[in-house]
């Protein structure tokens, strides 16, 4: 087992529109948590996005926290880029 990188940050977030206005964070952590964070997604094919400075300003949210204004945009880039993410997979998928 390799040795986690302790400075590594990661946060996930959820978006569920009929239960809220914005995507909240549902997990968060750094160094072991982060890679078992990262790990779990990878497993459930959930896209990565990697932004350090966005998972700073993610990080001083509390789990369950919906993310403020401020973020709105930032956010909306991630989550267009997993849409997009998402349509080429459902394409390949639909080719074979």
């Amino acid at each position: 087992m390799s040795k986690p990188n302790l400075d590594k940050k990661a946060v996930a977030l959820r978006y569920d529109k009929d239960k809220a206005s914005a995507p909240i964070v549902s997990a968060k952590g750094k160094g072991y948590i982060a890679e078992e964070i990262l790990k779990r997604a990878k497993k459930a094919d959930i896209p990565i996005q990697e932004d350090k400075s966005l998972v700073a300003l993610l990080s001083e949210l509390n789990i369950n926290e919906q993310i403020p204004d401020e973020l709105y945009h930032a956010v909306a880039e991630v989550f267009s880029y997993i849409y997009h993410i998402d349509q080429q997979q459902k394409e390949k998928l639909s080719k074979h």
